[in-house]
């Protein structure tokens, strides 16, 4: 009985063993078909005979002189990608987790710049350019009241001034249809600049995310796992020794990557209390969602408060209470969150996508709160400009009245433009709010890093050796990076550059100056302010989550932009818009004066809704036909990589 255990032991260790080397003995054998290639490759232009040894020598020659430019060619590539060794070097130290937020930062920024062209190329310096000069017209000229603290500090800060009016914002832009030598149509720029940054942005996110499922396949192999990164994870081509320490690093990593993976799989844990716990953090997380909405209400309700009375008369924080409070739930919140998501003992990619959705809710809260306060105060805006007619109309008859002989030819009377009467243009108004609420989002994040991140690690580094207990293991520690409130960040940040690059097109310059700057002062934080995290997790292959957040929030941002472009009216006196009942009459005037009449009757007809709905009913249902049938296919390579595992393990 004794022998025949052990023999069946014996036999287990054995088949154990073999899978275990398995893997290294077929890496031994491509390793002898390498060699055997090498000495063919070697020896075979001097085994030929008679007129050919030559010529065949020469084309095995320029043939390793084209693969060695090929491979020269492509290190250039890598090395010519924006910010690709850093990120190489995070993802080394701190898992493919980290990397995946400064990837995407990375793709945030190349379509920035794109929109960055179109606004910058076809829209401001055309302006700047071509357009009238400042001081010309009442929109472009600061008005007299305004003109002694127009270059103050507080005032450009505050984005008005002579920042107010210039080419950062709609309402300094001319209503002529054509500008300048070149008769460039400045009004249907602007409309199709505006648009069409809307719909590239539709269009290169959708298409990333397709590319991504494509690129995702049916899953991973985890066959031999540790055994291949044992004996395959070194590259031996290694001379640099701090390439060679990043190697290091990241192998280590994703030892730990594949370790946590292992573990989740084979994890034990009572479902009654786990149940319980997760309801509970969802409960808390309802709670403070619901607060800081609250929060959110109430200050709106203060602002348009001051509003009403005049915001001239309040300091500061009462001009600014919305931007700072809305910063100030954005910093804070997600650590909440963080905090909350410990109960739930999640897998660590799902307890980021939990972390992920609850931090997406909390933003989308509050930026639709801001929204509706927007609305609010372009209400008021319109009530105003009734008044600002009327009185208009009178400063008009008061001035004109019984100056001019009747009957006489004299020139009207020349009044300075910074002393003619204005209305208030609204649209420059949601420009401002929108700018003052990226610039104020910029900062608090920049005085995040440096006081969350860079002092706590400097006082942790340098006090730990006086202190009453260990401060790197125990409180407060070094920071761990914060995928997930980054990640939201960019997403939100996002969000409000196309919602209100319309109205303000310097937001995406503003935009590509933050990116860069956050990709270096980032970068610089992880690596030295910040410490892996305790549970280092793989990523998923593709960032179809980030990607399908980024595509919501832009169906999101896109709602107020059209509805203000469709619904609202114009200010009568500011914007290449003034004196239209609605913007996109422009396409209307432009198909009426600039194509022929037959033209302008095509696309009425193809505008027409009753052609429309079928035409975006048919979209949809193609959608969702794709979609099944991908989704089908899915299923389908899981099967069958589920088969052909199950022989492999019977063989």
């Amino acid at each position: 009985m004794g022998s025949q255990k052990l023999h069946h032991y014996s036999g287990n260790a054995i088949v154990r063993f073999h899978s275990l080397t398995q893997p290294f003995r077929l890496l031994m054998q491509k390793m002898q078909a390498w060699e055997a290639q090498l000495f063919v490759e070697k020896f075979e232009g001097a085994l030929g005979k008679g007129k050919g040894k030559k010529f065949y020598a020469y084309k095995v020659m320029m043939m390793k002189k084209w693969m060695k430019f090929q491979r020269d060619f492509e290190n250039f590539k890598t090395a010519c990608i924006p910010w690709e060794m850093k990120i190489k070097e995070i993802e080394s130290h701190f898992g493919s987790s980290v990397a995946s937020y400064f990837i995407f930062l990375r793709w945030m920024y190349g379509i920035n710049m794109i929109l960055f062209g179109l606004t910058f190329g076809l829209v401001m310096v055309p302006e700047a350019l071509m357009g009238k000069p400042y001081g010309s017209l009442p929109r472009k000229t600061v008005p007299r009241a305004e003109e002694a603290s127009a270059m103050n500090f507080a005032t450009l800060w505050d984005f008005s001034g002579f920042a107010q009016y210039s080419v950062l914002f709609y309402g300094y832009y001319n209503n002529q249809r054509t500008i300048g030598w070149l008769k460039f149509r400045m009004p249907l720029s602007y409309f199709l600049v505006g648009v069409g940054t809307i719909g590239y942005s539709f269009m290169i996110v959708i298409r990333t995310m397709a590319r991504n499922a494509n690129e995702e396949g049916g899953g991973d192999d985890t066959s031999f796992n540790f055994s291949w990164k044992m004996f395959t994870s070194w590259d031996y081509l290694i001379g640099n020794p701090e390439t060679a320490d990043n190697k290091f690093a990241s192998i280590t990593t994703s030892f730990k990557e594949a370790i946590v993976e292992e573990q989740e799989s084979r994890k034990e844990e009572n479902i009654h209390l786990t149940r319980f716990l997760r309801v509970l953090a969802n409960f808390l997380a309802l709670c403070t969602l619901a607060g800081s909405g609250y929060l959110i209400f109430f200050v709106v309700r203060r602002s348009q408060k001051f509003a009403l009375e005049g915001l001239e008369n309040y300091g500061w924080w009462e001009r600014n209470e919305v931007n700072m409070v809305m910063s100030l739930l954005g910093m804070f919140c997600p650590t909440l969150f963080d905090v909350i998501s410990s109960l739930e003992n999640y897998h660590p990619r799902i307890a980021l996508r939990w972390q992920l959705g609850r931090i997406f809710a909390l933003f989308l809260g509050n930026l639709y709160t801001f929204i509706i306060a927007l609305m609010d105060e372009i209400n008021l805006k319109l009530e105003e400009e009734k008044i600002v007619k009327y009185n208009m109309s009178i400063w008009e008859a008061s001035l004109y009245n019984g100056t001019i002989p009747e009957n006489s030819t004299a020139p009207p009377i020349q009044v300075d433009p910074a002393d003619v009467p204005r209305g208030p243009c609204w649209e420059t108004m949601v420009g401002q709010e929108f700018v003052r609420l990226t610039v104020s989002d910029t900062m608090t994040t920049y005085i995040t890093i440096l006081i969350g991140d860079f002092l706590r690690a400097v006082f942790v580094r340098f006090f730990n050796y006086c202190w009453c207990w260990d401060l790197e293991y125990g409180f407060p520690s070094y920071s761990e990076f914060d995928i997930s409130g980054n990640v939201l960040g960019l997403i939100f940040n996002q969000g409000m550059i196309w919602m209100g690059s319309f109205y303000a097109p310097c937001l995406p310059a503003i935009n590509v100056f933050r990116l860069h700057t956050s990709m270096y002062l980032q970068c610089w934080a992880v690596m030295c302010c910040n410490v892996p995290q305790e549970r280092v997790f793989k990523a998923s292959r593709s960032n179809n989550f980030y990607m399908a957040m980024l595509l919501f929030i832009l169906f999101l941002s896109t709602l107020p932009a059209v509805y203000t472009i469709v619904s609202i009216p114009p200010s009568f006196d500011c914007g290449p818009f003034s004196g239209k009942t609605r913007m996109f009459e422009v396409i209307s005037e432009t198909l009426e004066h600039d194509f022929p009449s037959w033209f302008g009757k095509v696309f009425g007809y193809a505008s027409n809704p009753g052609l429309i709905l079928p035409f975006i009913l048919l979209m949809v249902l193609s959608i969702y036909y794709l979609n099944a049938t991908s989704k089908s296919y899915k299923e389908a390579n899981l099967e069958l990589k589920k088969k052909l595992q199950s022989v492999r393990n019977r063989e």
